[in-house]
């Protein structure tokens, strides 16, 4: 796979914006070496940093730092790099990138040095995807996570599923190449072992993987109640700090207020919505609309009621049957330090006393379906799970036609489907859209 712009040599600052101590400037393709030499008088030993000024086209120095070059192919794009650590100034940094665009580099795209390693066989797509998971990780495991997939765990269990697909493949051919000779090869009962083995390999990929989505995309879990019932006490309560302002009086919270928890690796935003009931004051009716809205994408909804309120005890049903349809659900039962919650279902708590948040915050896990913990968690993305999916219904398909002899060539054309929708994966027979798609979204200078 290649594309005529590779061989353009490309440039971008890879630190964040802003001043710091350090920033760096990334080239890669041809005519790095060049402008290397132009900008720094000389080129450093291939992988070893040494300090170098740094001058502009005209030979004005604009700085002086470390300079790191990797020659190809063993740099992380596979082309000529080049690395400038100048300080961190903004200013600096901009300089240095038009000293390098006047010497006939061009301005680098989002994720397009990532892009190239991938064009270039330095990585697979679900490697360059665990490059901007790791850059974008909001909790350690994520990290973590995002490590092993890039340093290409996913890619070898994929790789694994696609190789015995490819051994079953060449089996159901056989016999189908072989009829003349009457041998009856899709009744021996290993084929259906390994149609099973196959179908518990992508059961076991997915879980992995579903945890991994989670991980890197996170979760977010509405607050949600009749005014009054202690939403943003226990929005602090859960946080940690005095994140939301919390009175006596009904209706506080007017806008909608998000605050970021970890849970065990896993990145939550829990969002403290105004309390919901028939109001004639546009402000808080504005309020009530935008908590509608975020519980109509919520992941999760904690729907807290006062176990004090004896109306809204009675209410809990009817309050119930207001929230969107087939929205997640847990009961939270605030107050329980000055209430008793007799015969109510949910997770008793008492948000000011901090007792049975231990509980809640388990429920919060299960609901969401993460099982915090498990060894060998992958980053993964939701593109991953649905083709995975898709990969699965083909070997499905190709279990239900093994019954019938005379469905054998659609037996062996499910798993060659199979056997594509799982390349898209790791990039073998991705289409240039959806690479498109993946690498616009990483940032400038990766």
């Amino acid at each position: 796979m290649t594309r005529a712009y590779t061989t353009d040599t490309i440039v971008a600052v890879a630190t964040p914006p802003g001043r710091g101590g350090i920033g760096v400037v990334r080239l890669s393709g041809p005519a790095s070496a060049s402008i290397g030499r132009t900008l720094l008088g000389s080129l450093p030993s291939p992988r070893r940093a040494a300090r170098r000024p740094i001058l502009d086209s005209t030979g004005e120095q604009l700085d002086s730092g470390l300079a790191i070059w990797s020659p190809a192919p063993a740099s992380f794009t596979g082309e000529d790099v080049l690395e400038m650590h100048a300080h961190g100034s903004p200013v600096v940094l901009d300089l240095i990138v038009a000293a390098c665009i006047a010497l006939g580099a061009r301005q680098a795209r989002p994720g397009e040095f990532t892009e190239r390693a991938f064009l270039n066989d330095r990585m697979d797509l679900a490697q360059a995807e665990a490059v901007a998971d790791l850059i974008d990780a909001n909790t350690a495991v994520a990290a973590r996570a995002a490590l092993r997939s890039m340093e290409g765990e996913f890619s070898a269990r994929v790789q694994a599923l696609a190789a015995a697909l490819g051994d079953l493949r060449i089996y159901v051919e056989a016999a189908i190449d072989f009829t003349d000779e009457e041998l009856d090869l899709l009744s021996n009962a290993g084929v259906a072992s390994q149609l099973d083995r196959l179908q518990e390999g992508f059961a076991a990929l997915a879980a992995s993987a579903e945890q991994g989505r989670l991980l890197q995309e996170g979760a977010t879990v509405v607050i949600a109640g009749r005014p009054n019932a202690g939403k943003s006490s226990l929005l602090n309560a859960l946080a940690g700090h005095d994140a939301a302002i919390v009175t006596p009086t009904p209706g506080t919270t007017r806008d909608v207020l998000r605050e970021r928890i970890d849970l065990d690796g896993l990145a939550v935003w829990l969002l403290d919505t105004a309390g919901l009931r028939d109001s004639d004051d546009p402000i808080e009716a504005e309020g009530m609309r935008r908590a509608r809205h975020e519980l109509d994408r919520a992941d999760h909804v904690l729907y807290v009621v006062d176990t004090h309120d004896v109306v809204a005890r009675d209410g809990i049903d009817m309050d119930l049957s207001t929230l969107p349809h087939g929205t997640s659900v847990t009961v939270v039962l605030n107050k329980v330090d000055i209430a008793a919650i007799d015969s109510l279902s949910g997770v008793a708590v008492s948000a000011t006393t901090q007792r049975g948040l231990d509980d809640l915050r388990a429920a919060i896990k299960e609901a969401l379906g993460f099982r915090p913990g498990e060894e060998g968690i992958l980053s993964a993305r939701r593109r991953h799970l649905e083709t995975l999916r898709r990969a699965r219904a083909h070997v499905s398909n190709a279990v239900m036609n093994l019954s019938t002899h005379d469905a054998t060539e659609l037996v062996a054309e499910e798993l060659r489907l199979a056997h594509d929708v799982l390349g898209e994966i790791t990039g073998r027979t991705s289409s240039d859209d959806l690479l498109g798609q993946i690498f616009s979204r990483f940032c400038i200078g990766k």
